[in-house]
């Protein structure tokens, strides 16, 4: 007789792995602390007799109490669609020293001098209130309006936040830096566990819905980039960014992974100086050089970053090495696509020196190039910088080289060809496959623009280098 399986008992909430006996640690996802008792079988709430709010037609439903309030930032409001809704719970996630509380210090102080009917609470962690206070100063966001409190404790966090302005309907921004730095004393565990994380942003999320208060979390993130606690905690609150930057570069980039009132394919762009961020519109110039004389190796390319086109120049740098192997540096780039390319140009576009040459490939002003649509670019810097022959003046290129040498379609040519005519280019390459898409017909150059279609690698040398 075979015998029934016992029904696992345990559930990971994390990844929802499941089990007969409880372990410490997930051996699906790893997560410690996040296997749980399962609940028993069967609902144990019924309806209630009495509702608060009945249903209502969709049609009687009063949208304007959540339409979209200008924080003031260009560059935030371009990311969240509009500005701030009302009752919206905003997660804001990044490296340690990005900005992150820079730039919301400088946001809750546009909200107050531009909405001065109800004020705005930051409520501070991580910091004191004199340290905040030093900090506005410095950046020029001293308003008025604007609360400051340093509480770690979440019930008197929430006390701050029904307290402040009460007679205004209370706080119409609160900021809480950060959500890890909280703790209840009702529930175990150390602040930034994954209890207390799950109690301090069930009971934010309550207020911010019940008072109508547009509420912004700042949250860590973990030595692989992703944002620090459950996972719950992003599928809990309405809008998701993270805020990225190089340590040892002035631009700040600042992505939505998820929205529930605007897209999440834009990036919005800031200029990290003394003085604060500054929201830079056509952050173009950051990534290409100043020089005005034709130097062998470089060529630029137009990347997207999400639907915003930026223009950035990639550098190439071949030498001659007496070593056995010649070293290879890249920067901006990815290094196994930058190879795979110095592959594609020794066997496909007869480029046998590079074997035996060092070659270092980098980007301008310290932006990352992710997207295929640069390959064409940086294969033709490499070889214009192992010919020793400059790429003619006002010139760009795009698209995807593959291991066969052909350059293959790319995304956005439109949206490229037309960055690139506005900041007065006059030549540019483009993929022969993408000449024609199946709803618009063949695509058309922009006026004052000479742009041509390869179909192959060695076209494209053939072409604007001269090389066979």
């Amino acid at each position: 007789m075979a015998k029934n399986k016992p029904s696992a008992g345990f559930e990971c909430s994390e990844c929802g792995w499941q089990t007969v006996k409880w372990v410490g640690r997930c051996p699906e996802c790893h997560s410690w602390g996040t296997v749980e008792e399962k609940g028993q079988k069967g609902a144990k709430t019924g309806a209630s007799r009495s509702l608060v709010t009945p249903a209502r037609t969709i049609a009687d439903v009063d949208s304007s109490v959540a339409q979209f309030r200008p924080s003031g930032v260009g560059e935030l409001d371009r990311v969240l669609g509009g500005g701030l809704v009302p009752g919206a719970v905003i997660l804001m996630a990044g490296e340690p020293g990005v900005g992150k509380s820079t730039l919301l210090l400088q946001a809750a102080a546009e909200v107050a001098r531009q909405h001065t009917s109800q004020p705005v609470l930051y409520l501070t962690g991580e910091e004191s209130a004199a340290q905040v206070k030093k900090r506005a100063e410095r950046i020029g966001a001293v308003a008025e309006g604007l609360y400051l409190a340093a509480e770690t404790d979440l019930g008197q966090a929430l006390g701050q936040i029904e307290e402040t302005g009460a007679a205004q309907g209370g706080p119409q921004l609160t900021i809480m830096d950060s959500v890890q730095t909280l703790s209840s004393s009702e529930v175990d565990g150390a602040a930034g566990g994954v209890t207390q994380i799950r109690e301090v942003t069930a009971a934010v999320i309550e207020s911010a819905k019940r008072k109508n208060m547009t509420t912004i979390l700042v949250g860590h993130v973990t030595k692989e980039g992703s944002i620090a606690g459950p996972r719950l905690l992003e599928h809990l609150v309405d809008v998701v960014c993270q805020f990225e930057g190089e340590r040892h570069s002035r631009l700040r980039l600042l992505r939505a992974g998820k929205n529930r009132y605007g897209p999440t394919d834009d990036v919005g762009c800031f200029d990290l100086t003394e003085d604060g961020l500054v929201s830079l519109a056509d952050p173009s110039g950051l990534f290409v050089s100043a020089m005005t004389e034709r130097v062998p190796g470089t060529c630029i390319t137009i990347t997207l970053e999400g639907r915003r086109p930026l223009t950035a120049e990639v550098q190439a740098l071949v030498a001659e090495s007496p070593a056995a192997q010649p070293r290879r540096a890249v920067a901006g780039l990815d290094s196994p696509r930058v190879s795979m390319l110095l592959a594609v140009l020794q066997r496909r576009a007869k480029l046998a020196t590079l074997m035996k040459s060092e070659t270092y490939v980098a980007t301008v002003g310290g932006v990352k190039i992710t997207e295929p649509a640069a390959d064409l670019a940086v294969a033709l810097a490499v070889a214009s910088a192992t010919l020793e022959k400059p790429l003619p003046n006002r010139f760009l290129a795009f698209g995807e080289v593959g291991l066969a040498g052909e350059v293959r379609p790319i995304q956005g040519l439109s949206r490229r060809l037309q960055e690139a005519q506005r900041l007065g280019f006059t030549h540019a390459i483009v993929p022969r496959a993408s000449e024609k898409t199946p709803s618009r017909g063949p695509q058309r150059a922009p006026e004052g623009m000479k742009v041509r279609q390869v179909g192959s690698l060695a076209e494209a040398l053939t072409l604007v280098l001269g090389e066979k």
